[in-house]
């Protein structure tokens, strides 16, 4: 499967280990599709969460690169695969999403330094917000399930 059917390049790694994109993005546009390249049973600092029991090591490999934000520009739709635009992202900017809108409970939590007014401070996963808080991300399908069975809304 290739990632990108076009065949462009959507971003490149920059200092400081982060990812750039290399054109403009419009809301809904969607950035490049993965996959697993290795699924694992445990979180890792480069996994993506599916389930419960299953964590992927991502294909393409430069979406490792995507770091974290309380004010994220691009969402991992795991049930379609792809990397979505949940914001207009400009040529340079750092592609950046939540990292608790796809993993419940991290292995290796942080002091969040995204500067971002919404600052969130301490990343641990979902299962560590209010549901108030969670309400203003976009959340993959597994992350809304464990609310629901908690018997927490999510819009």
């Amino acid at each position: 499967m290739n990632p990108n059917p076009s065949g462009e390049v959507f971003a490149e790694v920059r200092t400081f280990k982060s990812l750039c994109a290399n054109r403009s993005f419009q809301t809904g546009d969607i950035l490049c599709s993965f996959r697993a390249r290795a699924t694992k049973a445990s979180p890792s600092q480069m996994t993506v969460q599916l389930n419960a029991d299953t964590h992927i090591l991502l294909y393409p490999k430069i979406l490792q690169y995507i770091n974290h934000s309380c004010n994220p520009n691009v969402f991992f739709d795991t049930r379609r695969k792809v990397l979505r635009c949940l914001r207009p992202i400009a040529p340079g900017d750092e592609l950046r999403f939540f990292y608790p809108s796809t993993e419940w409970d991290m292995e290796e939590p942080f002091q969040c330094n995204c500067r971002e007014a919404s600052c969130l401070g301490r990343i641990q996963g979902a299962a560590h917000l209010p549901p108030h808080t969670l309400q203003h991300y976009e959340l993959s399908d597994f992350i809304r399930g464990q609310l629901e069975a908690r018997g927490l809304a999510h819009p």
